[in-house]
């Protein structure tokens, strides 16, 4: 079992290097902004105090007026974890950074969101349906 590092306090440390990249933190979690995710990402996996060296999961939630995506990171060095979210707001067409150039894991996670919700992962390298067969009409975990 991992210890879940208290997010305010990592939040404390990202925004000293990425001021205004945090937009709430609470204890088990916090909310990044999606034009910061992929540096908050790149700084928590090298930085040697978190070296977050693997990526447990990813999902998305759909809440009506926005969507989450849900990263959590692993540390098998210091055997930590943290919650990172990212929320989208726009759900005509929602995109954000891919996360597969920094953990591999993420290829099929992204692929799913994709193939459920229609979110798409700008750079990943092979952003196609993993379930769903290409020309189905929608996505099935979209609420509206």
């Amino acid at each position: 079992m991992t210890l879940v590092l208290s997010a305010p306090e990592v939040a404390t440390k990202l925004e000293s290097h990425f001021p205004d990249s945090i937009v709430e933190s609470r204890e088990e979690s916090l909310v990044v902004k999606s034009e910061s995710l992929l540096d908050i990402a790149s700084f928590l996996k090298a930085a040697p105090e978190y070296d977050f060296n693997y990526l447990t999961h990813i999902t998305a939630i759909d809440y009506n007026s926005y969507f989450e995506v849900v990263y959590q990171l692993t540390s098998t060095v210091h055997n930590n974890s943290l919650v990172m979210k990212v929320r989208i707001d726009e759900r005509n067409n929602p995109v954000m950074p891919s996360m597969v150039n920094l953990w591999r894991g993420a290829d099929f996670q992204e692929r799913e969101i994709y193939d459920l919700f229609g979110i798409e992962f700008e750079g990943h390298p092979n952003l196609k349906r993993i379930f769903l067969w290409e020309g189905f009409p929608g996505y099935p975990l979209r609420k509206g």
